[in-house]
């Protein structure tokens, strides 16, 4: 039997058309947690959902999403030469959404590859994730989102000084602002802290950079 037959992934004129969303945040913005309240929204509707995260994300034993409030869910472990397309075409149960944390994690060419499974099979993928480094730089996978997504949402959170933050701001062990180091480092609030690119420069001018 055709697998794609056996699924009925098709593309219904009377079905709404399905989207490649990203939805970025800083640091402490609940991202995570947006995510997997998603997902119990759709799987509440009988819906199933493909919840993935990037395999560099090792927190939480590998193959669990955790968000800082507690809540948490099993989740496939996307290795970063994975082609997620044939991946999911090797599910053993179909997929009615997919959900992506840490979706900056992910290379450009499995963003592509995300893009293709929304317009082939009409099947939307939400993306959650950071849209910028420690150094204000665009991830490469999220830059790719922002070039392609149909829909782009900004998570908000709040700096200390109360304006919005839009800084991932890296702290080393004293907790003086570090601005040179791999783009990658995972870490939750022992490393990291969201400021408003305001406080974000003050801070930065205090300690001589």
């Amino acid at each position: 039997m055709n697998i794609l037959k056996s699924w009925d992934y098709t593309r219904k004129k009377d079905k709404a058309m399905a989207k490649l969303y990203f939805k970025y945040g800083t640091m402490g913005s609940s991202k995570t947690a947006q995510a997997l309240i998603t997902k119990f929204n759709y799987e509440e509707k009988g819906m199933r959902v493909w919840l993935i995260k990037p395999q560099i994300d090792s927190r939480d034993e590998g193959c669990i999403i955790r968000s800082r409030i507690g809540l948490y869910s099993d989740a496939y472990v996307l290795p970063v030469q994975e082609d997620v397309y044939k991946t999911f075409l090797r599910l053993e149960e179909p997929a009615d959404v997919i959900i992506a944390d840490e979706c900056q994690f992910l290379s450009e060419e499995q963003v592509n590859q995300l893009a293709m499974i929304v317009i082939e099979y009409n099947i939307p993928v939400l993306c959650f994730g950071l849209r910028t480094d420690f150094r204000t730089r665009m991830f490469p996978a999220s830059k790719r989102l922002l070039e392609i997504a149909d829909s782009i949402t900004e998570i908000k959170t709040i700096c200390a000084c109360g304006r919005k933050a839009t800084v991932n701001v890296r702290l080393d062990d004293e907790g003086r602002i570090l601005t040179e180091g791999e783009q990658i480092l995972i870490g939750g609030n022992e490393a990291y802290t969201s400021m408003c690119y305001r406080c974000y420069n003050i801070c930065m001018r205090r300690c001589g950079w």
